[in-house]
């Protein structure tokens, strides 16, 4: 063979061996062991990092959950029934994630952030992690901006502030949602996006949700992430990060937005059931001892971010189901210790008519106040003292013995203000007309009208706000300023009102 030939052979050898790229990838693979209720035993992944995904046949996702000594416990993120012992199962050194973004806004998605509206694949351009660590002290501001929900009860004696977490408890079929669904619709146009998480509801009862938030305009403006009632329960576990992840997004570009949990009594009973599945030892009432810690690092990514963060802030309404008015039961004590106040709905007030049926005496905001309008403030401050006193008064005036003048004025006044608070499901009231009227409770303006004509003037006030003159520079003040106009331009207007009834 000729010097050439060997030179050209050796040119070439070279070449390949600076050209070769090595494609040997090591990969952690293990076996399912068992698989059942949407969790599988998996042998030979020693690698496993909690709450990583893994990849499975037939396309199926898994979360590791549990990490033991020979094994991991994971959660099947669908299409369970696919998996059968023996199949391989991959690492993917990732984290689970989800979609973030403006593109969720008006969809309505699963827990892994896939749309359920027939809409169209969602085209997100950023994914984060569904568990995250929460905001430290440092890195939060106060809440000092008002949330309004356009019910009068609550925007008098329980207000929230933008970056709170306000519990609403009570029974089934008390209200709990059309409160939550409201506080949603009220917040049109205030720069606000709302994301409700539907934890086990029937599919019927989100669709129709859907399309009530649709006929208000507020589906522009909201995201609905749903986990049915008929889905596995790692869906039911997972639903509220992946809501409160998709909220942080918008929290850290500096909006604000309102995120609805309904509900977590679902959330920790789906939670028992996996715990229970994977041998995670009992305690009380079945439920796994980090059930606290479960709620509570979720509720704290809910905050108002400091100036320096652009002050964004999530507002958290969870909502937990009691029995029979049991507000000292496990789970609902556990939430009310992590929140900043409740709203609690009586069973007993809703059948006697009384709607919404918030029990004054036992619902308070803890942080609100200070974020609350400081004309409501000044007209609302001896209300709650007022419907305590009423109840009392009522209980005894039922014994049919006589009461004094003083007495019986205190009872009338009792039962307008009771009339005045109620409020029909949709109906919302504007902050300048509920300061109104209850300026004109606490002032005495009703006390000459009857029962029938508090409602009357009520509606005389809204509309007086905006096409009477004195009405409008009234509307405008507290709109800009949030403080009380001067006492006789009020009561010249509500005097020129009642004229009218």
């Amino acid at each position: 063979m000729s010097k050439i030939k060997v030179q050209e052979m050796t040119d070439i050898i070279k070449k390949q061996i600076q050209s070769f790229e090595q494609d040997v990838q090591l990969e952690n693979i293990g076996k399912v062991l068992s698989v059942g209720d949407g969790i599988a035993i998996v042998y030979g992944l020693q690698q496993a990092m909690m709450g990583e995904l893994l990849e499975f046949p037939h396309g199926v996702k898994g979360l590791v959950f549990n990490l033991e000594e020979h094994h991991v416990g994971v959660i099947l993120l669908g299409a369970s029934e696919k998996i059968k012992e023996g199949d391989l199962v991959k690492t993917t050194k990732r984290i689970f994630e989800v979609p973030v973004g403006e593109e969720l806004l008006g969809r309505v998605v699963n827990p892994l952030g896939e749309p359920l509206d027939a809409r169209g694949p969602i085209d997100a351009k950023q994914f984060l992690p569904v568990e995250r660590r929460a905001q430290g002290v440092m890195q939060r501001g106060s809440i000092n901006a008002s949330m309004e929900t356009g019910i009068k009860v609550i925007d008098a004696l329980v207000p929230i502030g933008r970056g709170q977490r306000e519990l609403i408890i009570g029974d089934r079929q008390t209200g709990k949602t059309t409160l939550a669904v409201d506080a949603i619709i009220n917040q049109k146009g205030k720069n606000m996006i709302c994301i409700y998480v539907a934890i086990g509801q029937k599919e019927s009862s989100v669709s129709t949700l859907v399309e009530l938030l649709n006929q208000h305009q507020a589906l522009d403006y909201t995201i609905v992430v749903t986990a049915g009632a008929s889905k596995e329960g790692t869906l039911l576990y997972l639903a509220p990060f992946a809501g409160v992840t998709m909220g942080e997004y918008f929290m850290e570009q500096g909006k604000d937005v309102l995120i609805v949990y309904d509900d977590l009594s679902k959330h920790a009973v789906a939670y028992r059931e996996l715990s229970l599945l994977l041998r995670r030892p009992p305690g009380r009432e079945a439920y796994p001892g980090d059930v606290f810690y479960l709620h509570s690092r979720l509720l704290e990514r809910s905050a108002r971010l400091n100036d320096k963060l652009g002050g964004g802030s999530i507002t958290a309404l969870p909502i937990i189901e009691t029995k029979a008015g049991d507000i000292s039961a496990y789970i609902s004590t556990n939430v009310i210790s992590i929140t900043d106040g409740q709203i609690f709905l009586e069973a007993e007030l809703f059948y006697s008519g009384i709607r919404p049926a918030i029990n004054a005496g036992l619902s308070v905001s803890r942080v609100g106040g200070a974020a609350q309008w400081n004309g409501m403030k000044k007209v609302a401050g001896t209300l709650r003292i007022n419907l305590a006193n009423y109840r009392e008064l009522e209980a005894f005036a039922q014994f049919g013995s006589d009461l004094d003048a003083s007495a019986k004025k205190r009872l009338e006044r009792g039962r307008k203000t009771v009339e005045l608070l109620k409020q029909d499901v949709h109906e919302l009231v504007s902050m300048p007309t509920q300061i109104v009227t209850i300026y004109a409770l606490s002032e005495g303006h009703l006390d000459d009208l009857d029962i029938d004509q508090v409602k009357r003037l009520e509606a005389e006030i809204t509309q007086g706000l905006t096409v009477d003159d004195l009405g409008k520079s009234i509307h405008k003040h507290l709109m800009d300023t949030k403080k009380l106009p001067e006492k006789k331009d009020l009561d010249t207007f509500i005097t020129k009102l009642k004229r009218l009834i």
